[in-house]
């Protein structure tokens, strides 16, 4: 029997949670490590868009990285300009 990927929703649910301190979507981040998504998006369009890279160097499973790429997908213009501030 396969295992079958999991939907962008149950991605989300089970790796991304708000951040208590920081509330606002463009402030999400992963539920285990507490690494912001926008650190995560950030990575991934600098080096090349592969999750697995941005996986290593975050020492996070690539699962949470694809979560992160669906929260972006839901929450693209918020953490667009999350990314622009940081790079001011």
């Amino acid at each position: 029997m396969a295992i079958r990927d999991l939907s962008a929703k149950e991605l989300i649910a089970q790796y991304i949670e708000p951040n208590p301190h920081q509330p606002g979507v463009a402030d999400a981040r992963l539920k285990e490590s507490g690494v912001p998504v926008w650190a995560l998006i950030g990575h991934y369009q600098a080096t090349g868009r592969d999750p697995t890279y941005v996986a290593e160097s975050y020492q996070v499973p690539v699962q949470a990285v694809k979560a992160a790429l669906a929260y972006y997908d839901r929450h693209a213009a918020a953490l667009e300009v999350r990314l622009a501030e940081n790079a001011a």
